[in-house]
Formats: structure tokens, sequence, C-alpha cells
């Protein structure tokens, strides 16, 4: 196909879809040449695509007919439905996609800290790791139990900065070695303060403290590791995808499970800020966080599961996507 040729002969069509787009009433005829326009100008796009590919020509015609679309259908009505298929879809198979990566992750990090918990609970020197008598002493009697203080500033200072976690864990995930150290220190962390209560007798204090939101909180952070690390891997070992083509997918998949992530450490600061530290009967607290988890992984292997076995994968539209490279 004579690319410069094909344009020359329908570009007149793409600048009538582009005005009519734009005009803000149309009339009974104008919106019968719109519809016309659209279905033709899908077709040059296809043709395009598979014939005679070229970037910067078939975004600018995705675009366009992504407009269109959203003229036709009503903006209102293409909003909800977006919106709908985002979280009914697209969100849940990205996260599906990525669900043994988050496992993974969380056998990993769960045995670093139980091994770590151990080792400042039975010997000397781990339980010196942890500072002097005085320090453990005040931070096992006042500090624990004080930082879990209940409301609205608190859950939004937690939310704040588990959020700046994932967000490291996501976008410097490529390079394969924040991840890990994030995840590592996070897990020694976590391990040794376990350990440290467990000496002195407060275990029952640590993880009714911990669990009702530490269920969901931390799965939100092996998660966002998990697909840091995913883009890594793929990085290192695309498959019979070409590497770029590889990033690409596996990249706005992550931007997908990224959005999952915030909306996720968003409820868990909730229930760390009215539930953790409130009043309620300890194992209350801890049905509670079990059961936002349970909920957590029923978004994510049912609605996720479905919509990966229809073939989604968490990746934007076709149109959105725009032109994508050919490969056996």
């Amino acid at each position: 196909m004579d690319f410069d040729a094909f344009s020359q002969a329908h570009q007149h069509q793409w600048t009538r879809l582009a005005q009519l787009t734009k005009q803000r009433r149309l009339t009974g005829a104008e919106a019968d040449e719109l519809i016309s326009l659209y279905n033709s100008t899908a077709t040059h796009l296809s043709m395009l695509r598979s014939t005679t590919p070229d970037p910067a020509r078939i975004q600018e015609l995705s675009v366009l007919l992504a407009q269109a679309r959203s003229k036709i259908v009503g903006a209102r009505s293409s909003t909800f439905l977006s919106l709908k298929k985002f979280f009914v879809v697209d969100l849940p198979a990205a996260m599906y996609r990525s669900r043994w990566w988050t496992h993974g992750v969380t056998l990993v990090c769960v045995l670093i800290a139980i091994a770590f918990g151990v080792w400042v609970a039975t010997t000397p020197e781990g339980l010196r790791s942890m500072g002097s008598e005085e320090q453990r002493l005040d931070y096992v009697n006042y500090q624990f139990a004080e930082y879990y203080a209940p409301g609205f500033d608190f859950a939004t200072r937690v939310f704040t900065n588990n959020g700046w976690i994932a967000l490291q864990l996501i976008a410097f995930g490529i390079t394969g070695i924040w991840p890990v150290y994030v995840l590592l220190m996070n897990a020694v962390s976590v391990g040794q303060i376990a350990g440290m209560m467990t000496y002195y007798g407060e275990a029952e204090q640590f993880y009714t403290l911990i669990l009702p939101h530490g269920f969901l909180e931390l799965t939100a952070v092996f998660m966002a590791g998990g697909v840091g690390l995913k883009l890594f891997w793929v990085l290192v070992k695309p498959g019979r995808r070409p590497r770029a083509v590889a990033l690409a997918e596996e990249g706005r998949s992550l931007v997908m499970v990224g959005i999952g992530m915030v909306l996720a450490l968003l409820l868990s600061g909730v229930v760390e800020g009215w539930v953790t530290g409130s009043n309620l009967l300890w194992w209350v607290k801890i049905l509670i966080g079990a059961f936002v988890l349970a909920l957590f992984w029923a978004y994510v292997y049912i609605l996720g599961g479905r919509a990966y076995r229809d073939g989604y994968i968490g990746d934007q539209d076709e149109e959105l996507r725009g032109y994508q490279q050919v490969y056996a």
C-alpha cells in the first residue's frame, strides 16, 4: 500500500470526522454522517495497522476514534462504562496476573520476618540489636501502643507513608534492586519488633495491633513489590515477545496495579485509623482485618480470574494503546 496516496485519499474523511466530533450540536443528518465516518475510519485504521504501520498516524487515528466514540455514545455514558470496565475487568485482571508474584514475595518476606523474630526473641545478640534495655522497655511499654492512635489524622498519615512505599516499589521495580531492598528491610523490621515484643511477654499486644490492618496493608505492599520485580524479570527474560513490547504491556498493567494498591492502602488506612486502635475486642479487630483481606482476594480471584479467562490482561484498550509492533 502507498501510505501517502492512501492518506491523501482519505484525509478529507478524517478531517470531517474531527470536525463533527468537536461540534457541540449535531443535526440528524450530521449524526448519521458521524457514525458512517467513524465506521470507515475504523476500517482505515485496521488497514494501516496490518499493511503500512506508521506509529504517528495510527496514534492520531486511534485518538480520533476514541473521541468520536465518546461523542456517539455520550460522554456520561462513556465515562461510566469506562469506569465500570476498569474496576470490574481491567484492574482485577491485572492483579490476577500478578497473583503468583504476590504470593511468592509474601512467602519469602514472612519467612525472613519469622527468622529475625526468632533470632531477637531467643538470642542475646538479637535482643541487643534492638537497642539498650531502657530503649527496648520504653518501646514495648509505651511507644508501640501509643503509635496507633485512632482518628482521621493517623489514618491519613499511615496511608501517605504506605502509599509512598508502594510507589517506590512500583516506580523503581525495573531496577530489580530497590524492591528487594525495601521488602527486605520491611520484613526484617517487622520480624525484629515481633521478636522483641514476644521476649517481653507482649506478643498478644503486638499481633492485636498489627494484624487488623496488617493483613491488607502488607498484602498491598507485597503485591506492589511483586509487580515491580515482575517488570524487572520481563526486562531480563521477555519470552517470545520483543523486549520493548513486553515492557510496554507489563508497564501499562503495572500502572493498573498501582492504582489498585493505592485503593487497597486507603482501605487498610481506614482500618488502621479506626479499628486497630479502637476499644473493640481483640478478636473482633482481627476478624475485621481478615474479612477485608478475604474481600480483596475474592475481588482478585473471582472478577480477575473471570476477566483473564475472557482474554483481558489488564492492558489499555486497543484505541489507547496506539501502534503496536507486529511480531511472530
